[in-house]
């Protein structure tokens, strides 16, 4: 009688692992959020307006974390209309169904909630939040992302006395609707209203160019102290130069990797870009000090106003900040500076990152590249009588079934794994062209902005290494200007007009991964791709399945349940079957003694 209790308490324990794989990862913890999305009015540059708040906030709270952390976030649709949450910069490992794109999501539907659960798995620094769909980042919706080193891990300098976050980017007093339809009739959306700072309009450093009456924001410190200041470009399009006045930025981390430490007055953060710096409070404290972020190569004599200001205080100033803004670059017309300046950006290759070893051990320059893709990028011009942006001649619409649901349901014609891997002399098209991409492979891509605009471009599920950028054509020969040991590794690079960016990428993580621009004008209009990458050995080592609260559309529609009350369906529904296992536990336990 023991021996077939034995034999049932093990029956039980496999059946309790098979049902419950998370409990292999319980020295994980475990955090969680609500976020709930609204529209509130708010006056950030003095005109009432309707914006996107999460709880309320605009911008919205902050998601703290830890490497590892298993993140729960369930996301509330208060607006009225499909919402999709994606996390910039989090690489989702083997779980691109969290990514929270059009291509592996299907969105969250007008007053319903879902909850994304995801791993911040081998991961550290500075990254945010934002709605995906719909232009609605244009009205806010962005937040902040932190995940902080493991204790064991030591990082690259003192600890900080404080940590500081702040968001900056283009705004308009139009909402996202107006503006998305004034992109629907192809028009251009033409010159920001302004710049915010934490969702904050300009300090009235001059009378003339800010109103009077526009909240702003200020930045509390103690003099002495050195703070970890994270900035993030959450905006539409418009680069923007970050400084604060008679400080020096040290440079400490970009998008979860821990950089070369070296000081700026000043540095070009690009839309979708995150970067964290180090500044001491050294200077006396006979007044406060401008915090400025600045559209960058435009006329400025016209752009005056696109500029954000915001105040840093120290606890014992004598008083307010005064006088002319601390100047911005003046290269307009010359990309040399800021070019060089991000090709200054390197890795720190002795720190640890979010495992102990060394960020450089990873001997990228060293890896035969396995595939190349030189993707194109064009001026918007008319496709079948509609204004479209393009990449390699493709406009990207976004399939009706996401793809990797599509493929787990085998529905046909869904997409097609046909993405060009260079320019075609061919009519542009609407399409959607995806890159078969190959499992462990080592890719190639490069950038080739023949915009002329300058642009940032994202791949989701991925840190690249950004080896090199000019101002001309890339050819084969500009492989030999490549930084082949300490490139920086980041998740959204820049690419400046009439120029290109290459970036290498080790497809170590399975699943569908989103390849964008940035700048929400031209993604709207369909400059985005997707990068599949499957193990065709597949044996679900490699990829998360399905989630048990996976939402239907499409094609796969039938399928889709009643998704309120989602949020808790799962964590309900498992809990109800754990009580009813230990029930059996226990009198498994009795039957063997």
């Amino acid at each position: 009688m023991a021996l077939f209790g034995v034999y049932l308490l093990t029956l039980f324990s496999l059946l309790l692992i098979a049902l419950f794989p998370s409990l292999c990862f319980a020295a994980d913890p475990s955090v969680f959020y609500d976020l709930r999305l609204s529209y509130i009015t708010a006056s950030p540059l003095g005109v009432p307006q309707q914006v996107i708040a999460v709880n309320g906030k605009f911008p919205g709270p902050l998601i703290n974390s830890t490497t590892n952390d298993n993140v729960n976030v369930n996301v509330h649709n208060d607006l009225d209309e499909n919402l999709l949450m994606t996390w910039s910069g989090i690489q989702m490992r083997r779980d691109s169904w969290q990514d929270g794109v059009l291509g592996t999501n299907c969105p969250i539907q007008p007053k319903r909630n879902w909850t994304y659960q995801f791993q911040m798995k081998d991961q550290i620094g500075s990254f945010f939040y934002f709605p995906s769909l719909n232009f609605q980042r244009a009205s806010g919706g962005f937040g902040p992302i932190i995940i902080n080193n493991r204790v064991i891990i030591a990082i690259p300098f003192a600890q900080p006395d404080g940590d500081i976050t702040i968001t900056i980017g283009d705004w308009y007093i139009q909402n996202h609707t107006a503006l998305r339809s004034a992109l629907d009739a192809g028009k251009s959306l033409g010159m920001p209203d302004g710049v915010l700072i934490n969702g904050k309009g300009p300090y009235r450093y001059n009378n003339t160019l800010v109103r009077d009456g526009i909240d702003y924001e200020t930045i509390q410190v103690d003099p002495g102290k050195t703070y970890r200041i994270r900035v993030h470009n959450v905006g539409i399009s418009t680069s923007l130069n970050f400084r604060i006045q008679n400080h020096f930025l040290l440079l400490a981390e970009t998008e979860g990797y821990y950089t070369a430490q070296q000081n700026f007055t000043s540095l070009d953060i690009h839309v979708g870009q995150s970067y964290s710096f180090l500044v001491t409070m050294d200077q006396n404290a006979s007044s406060d000090y401008y915090i400025v972020a600045s559209a960058r190569f435009v006329n400025e004599s016209l752009w005056q106003r696109v500029t954000g200001v915001a105040v840093l205080h120290y606890s014992n100033s004598k008083g307010s900040a005064t006088g002319p803004l601390p100047d911005p670059p003046n290269d307009v017309y010359d990309k040399s500076w800021s070019m060089n300046q991000a090709l200054s950006i390197r890795q720190n290759v002795s720190a640890s990152g979010a495992r102990p070893n060394p960020q450089g051990s990873f001997h990228y320059g060293q890896i035969n590249v396995t595939q190349t893709y030189v993707i194109k990028t064009v001026p918007p011009e008319i496709i079948n009588g509609t204004l479209r942006t393009t990449l390699n001649g493709i406009s990207f619409v976004n399939p009706d079934t996401p793809i990797r649901l599509a493929d787990k349901y085998k529905v046909t014609g869904a997409y097609k794994l046909d993405f060009p891997d260079q320019p075609l002399n061919r009519t542009p098209r609407v399409d959607r062209s995806v890159i078969n991409a190959t499992y462990k492979g080592f890719i190639e891509i490069i950038f080739q902005n023949n915009d002329t605009v300058m642009q940032s471009f994202h791949v989701d599920g991925y840190s690249f290494f950004m080896v090199g950028m000019g101002t001309d054509e890339w050819t084969v020969d500009s492989r030999s200007r490549y930084n082949k040991w300490d490139a920086i590794s980041r998740s959204t690079t820049q690419v400046f007009p009439g120029g290109w960016t290459a970036v290498l990428i080790s497809l170590d993580n399975v699943g569908v991964w989103n390849i964008r621009t940035e700048n929400l004008d031209r993604w709207y209009l369909g400059q985005e791709t997707y990068m599949k990458i499957i193990n065709p050995q597949e044996n679900g080592a490699t990829e998360m399945g399905l989630p048990d609260n996976v939402l239907y559309c499409g094609a796969l529609q039938y399928l889709a349940k009643d998704q309120n009350n989602s949020a808790g369906s799962v964590l309900r529904g498992n809990s109800n079957l754990l009580f009813i296992l230990l029930v059996a536990f226990f009198a498994l336990i009795n039957i063997s003694s």
